[in-house]
C-alpha cells in the first residue's frame, strides 16, 4: 500500500518530477498528493535564509495545516561569479516569483562580460519531509556545472535551459527527464530523502 505525501507546491512541473523521481526509487511506496488538491490553502511564504529552512519551512507548515505527513524542497543556482547569487531567491531573481524567461535573462545579463572559464555554477536543493507528530528529517544535493551564453532546449523548467552539467556539452533542457533526474540536485535529495521518508512514514501506522 501505498504512503501518501502532501507535495507542499503548485509548481506543476516539480509536481511531475518529484513523481517522476520517487517512483524510480521505491516504486509503488508513495503516493504523492498536491497541494491543489487544498485550493483554500494559500501557499507558505519562504522566509528562511537558506534552502533547508524554507524546505522545512513549506513541510511543517503544509503538515499542520493538513494533518498529513508532508514533503517539500527550496533550490535555487548559486552562480560563482554572482557571489553565489540567485541562491535563495532563485525564484524571485528577477522580481517576479516563477518568471522563467525574467529569470533567465537576468542571469546573462549579469554575465555577458563574464569569460567562459568564470561562469561556474551549481544548483542545490534541500528536501524536507515534516510528519504530522513534529518529526522530521532533510537532505541535499548539489548539481555542478557551467552557465552557457544562451538558452539551449526546451525540456524543463527554470534555469535548465542555460545550464550546461559538468562534463556535457548540452543544457540541462536537452537532456531526457530521466537522464536530468540521474544528475540533478533534486535527484539527488531525493534520492538520499527516500529511505528514511519510507521509515519514518512506517512508524506512523
Amino acid at each position: 500500500m501505498k504512503h501518501k505525501l502532501l507535495l507542499a507546491t503548485r509548481n506543476h512541473g516539480k509536481v511531475i518530477e518529484f513523481q517522476r523521481i520517487l517512483e524510480a526509487i521505491a516504486p509503488g511506496e508513495i503516493k504523492l498528493i498536491s497541494l491543489d488538491s487544498f485550493p483554500n490553502l494559500g501557499d507558505v511564504e519562504e522566509t528562511g535564509s537558506s534552502f533547508q529552512e524554507n524546505a522545512l519551512l513549506k513541510a511543517t507548515q503544509m503538515s499542520k495545516a493538513t494533518g498529513l505527513a508532508a514533503i517539500a524542497d527550496d533550490s535555487g543556482i548559486c552562480i560563482d561569479a554572482l557571489g553565489g547569487a540567485p541562491g535563495i531567491y532563485s525564484a524571485r531573481w528577477a522580481g517576479v516569483h516563477g518568471n522563467d524567461q525574467a529569470n533567465n535573462e537576468k542571469v546573462l545579463d549579469q554575465l555577458k562580460d563574464v569569460t567562459a572559464e568564470e561562469r561556474g555554477a551549481h544548483f542545490t536543493c534541500v528536501a524536507a519531509l515534516a510528519l504530522p507528530d513534529g518529526r522530521t528529517h532533510t537532505e541535499e544535493g548539489r548539481f555542478l556545472g557551467e552557465i552557457l551564453n544562451s538558452p539551449m532546449g526546451e525540456n524543463g523548467f527554470g534555469y535548465d535551459p542555460i545550464f550546461k552539467p559538468r562534463g556535457f556539452e548540452i543544457s540541462c533542457a536537452q537532456m531526457s527527464p530521466e537522464q536530468k533526474d540521474s544528475l540533478s540536485h533534486r535527484g539527488k535529495a531525493l534520492r538520499a530523502l527516500a529511505p528514511h521518508a519510507i521509515e519514518l512514514l512506517n512508524s506512523l501506522r
